[in-house]
């Protein structure tokens, strides 16, 4: 599966979709396709405000755990309240309902480091 080209992503395979100063983060298709199933997602609280590349969450799944970092700081408005009764969703669509949370931001700049959908696709077929 292609990576969707309306966003940015990080190499250790968070997406990034900006509407505005409402930037949407998530795990690839490919990350979400590597940890196999997954049984939890460990999301902060709204309202909580956040720096830009701290670990932000965890996702577990049966085969091992890893960190949500983010790219952005900024002030959590939104999680995906769906995933605490159903993680599953990021296996199944990881893209669109298995997204994880909403960060209001004032500086979108480091997601210009980040990659492009046609870099990500090479990043992951190379690993």
């Amino acid at each position: 599966m292609s990576a969707p080209t309306d966003r940015r992503y990080s190499d250790s395979h968070e997406w990034f979709k900006v509407d505005g100063d409402l930037v949407t983060v998530g795990i690839s298709q490919y990350a979400a396709d590597e940890l196999t199933d997954i049984t939890y997602v460990d999301l902060p609280v709204v309202g909580a405000t956040i720096d830009a590349g701290a670990e932000i969450g965890e996702i577990e799944s049966v085969k091992a755990t890893s960190e949500l970092i983010t790219a952005v700081g900024g002030e959590i408005i939104e999680v995906n309240a769906a995933l605490a009764d159903t993680p599953e969703k990021v296996n199944e669509d990881a893209f669109e309902s298995g997204w994880m949370l909403k960060i209001k931001t004032t500086d979108l700049a480091p997601l210009e480091k980040l990659k492009d959908a046609t870099a990500y696709d090479a990043h992951c077929a190379t690993n």
